[in-house]
């Protein structure tokens, strides 16, 4: 079993920035495939980015897209999101998962394990 624990979220202004980290325990996660999505009031959970094992991403074509950073720390058994430039419409919630085997990224049932979430505010 991996349990992921999201931090870092938090209320920040228009333009801002925030850093999740979503830290992995229960064994490492090394060998996995991590993940980032959100969740806004009224929308379905929202691909953002992935990265490799190895350290190869893939991010949402969307509006994340030259704005949010995905990164990983396998030391650490940490993967983390860097979220730039902050809009109203950033506001969500953010789970990480974590994924055995790369796939299709984007679906949420490539994914064996998630996080609770933490919750981003971006005000106007």
């Amino acid at each position: 079993q991996v349990h992921l624990v999201e931090s870092g979220g938090g209320l920040v202004q228009a333009g801002g920035s925030l850093k999740l980290s979503c830290a992995a325990s229960g064994r490492t996660i090394n060998s996995y495939s991590m993940g980032w999505f959100r969740l806004a009031p009224g929308k379905e959970r929202e691909y953002v980015a992935a990265i490799t094992p190895g350290g190869g991403t893939a991010y949402s074509t969307g509006s994340v897209k030259d704005r949010f950073i995905i990164s990983r720390d396998n030391t650490k058994n940490t993967a983390s999101l860097q979220l730039n430039s902050l809009k109203p419409e950033d506001t969500a919630v953010y789970y990480c998962a974590a994924a055995r085997n790369w796939g299709n990224m984007v679906l949420t049932t490539t994914y064996n394990y998630w996080g609770q979430g933490t919750q981003v505010t971006v005000s106007s």
